[in-house]
């Protein structure tokens, strides 16, 4: 008897050490924040600051490291070399390049650093975890929605609409595009043209669309762009050529530009996906990482423990009722100059 207690004595003590030595490593540890470009602003107005500050509330002490590649794969490797030398324990990791990143998990995980893929996946070889809102259905959202609104203004089957994808090197643009696919399949309308935009460049999605315009003129009924910068590449590429009005142009971020096109009523639609949700998700992980947690997996895609977070389609029409009321996006960063008088006409102000 006096040996089974003692017995439980010192596994109850060794229980604390170990709690102590987690939490301890937790205090102290530091975390990499690596984004892939600033081809859009969400990442330095959204994604940082929302993951900055949950892991400010899940651990004061931690230190955050973050670094946007600007597009340029080789550089997001010496960001990611960088960070581990800093010390990082968890790189939560936006790939510029997904196919390029496999390199970058096999290398950390040789050092016992996890990867938290973040928005875009790695399937090549599986990260620790991935967080991200559903790309295949953002895709599938955004060109349903088109296509129910080409149905409901009458526009004839058979008629034509352009698409413009994301980067060819990342593999959620590669997701996007199979859920657009998915629905333009399946509906009575044909693809014209489409287009895998370099880098998610605005100014390539420009330039492509100008051509196409060249080339079809008014039978582009519509045009599936798989974000915001590449709908609003487009959207400047019709203004540019005087069409008018835009056909319908879709979106996927929500960003304020892209608000500003729908209420003036030159972008179809777009997707609200508040960053600071999936950021928020990325720092809890990476928090039961450092404290030495096995993080739940919601679902699993490409063979990695996953959460994934369902997107919301905005239009004019439900623009106030999603971003506004919700606080979102504030009113008075989109309401300004020439937008003043849609918001005004949308209840908005």
């Amino acid at each position: 008897m006096t040996v089974s207690m003692r017995h439980g004595g010192l596994a109850v003590l060794a229980l604390g050490l170990l709690a102590g030595t987690a939490s301890a490593r937790a205090a102290d540890a530091t975390v990499a924040f690596l984004m892939p470009d600033q081809g859009s602003t969400r990442y330095e107005e959204r994604d940082f600051p929302g993951f900055k500050n949950e892991m400010a509330k899940l651990c004061p002490d931690c230190t955050v490291v973050y670094q946007n590649a600007n597009g340029d794969a080789a550089l997001q490797q010496q960001q990611f070399n960088s960070v581990i030398a800093q010390g990082a324990t968890v790189v939560v990791l936006d790939p510029v390049d997904s196919s390029a990143a496999a390199s970058l998990v096999q290398q950390a995980q040789s050092q016992d650093v996890k990867v938290i893929a973040y928005d875009r996946p790695i399937p090549a070889t599986p990260a620790d975890y991935y967080v991200s809102f559903d790309n295949k259905a953002i895709g599938q959202a955004i060109a349903q929605s088109l296509v129910d609104h080409l149905k409901a203004k009458g526009v004839p089957d058979g008629s034509g609409v352009l698409q413009i994808n994301g980067s060819p090197t990342d593999a959620a643009a590669g997701l996007i595009r199979d859920g657009i696919d998915a629905a333009l399949d399946a509906s009575p309308y044909k693809t014209l043209a489409e287009f895998d935009t370099p880098e998610w460049a605005p100014p390539e999605a420009q330039q492509w669309t100008s051509g196409q315009i060249t080339r079809y003129g008014a039978d582009i009924k519509g045009v599936v762009a798989a974000n915001d910068g590449t709908g609003g590449g487009a959207i400047a590429a019709f203004k540019a050529a005087g069409v008018e009005p835009v056909p319908p142009v879709t979106g996927n971020d929500a960003t304020t530009a892209a608000l500003q096109l729908i209420i003036a009523g030159d972008q179809y639609n777009t997707i609200s996906k508040p960053s600071e949700i999936v950021a928020a998700a990325a720092a809890n992980i990476a928090f039961k990482f450092i404290s030495g947690e096995k993080p739940e997996a919601k679902t699993t895609l490409y063979n990695t423990p996953s959460e994934l977070f369902v997107p919301l389609v905005i239009t004019r029409e439900n623009i106030k009722a999603e971003i506004f009321d919700k606080n979102i996006t504030p009113a008075s960063t989109v309401c300004t100059g020439d937008y003043a008088a849609g918001c005004k006409e949308l209840g908005i102000q």
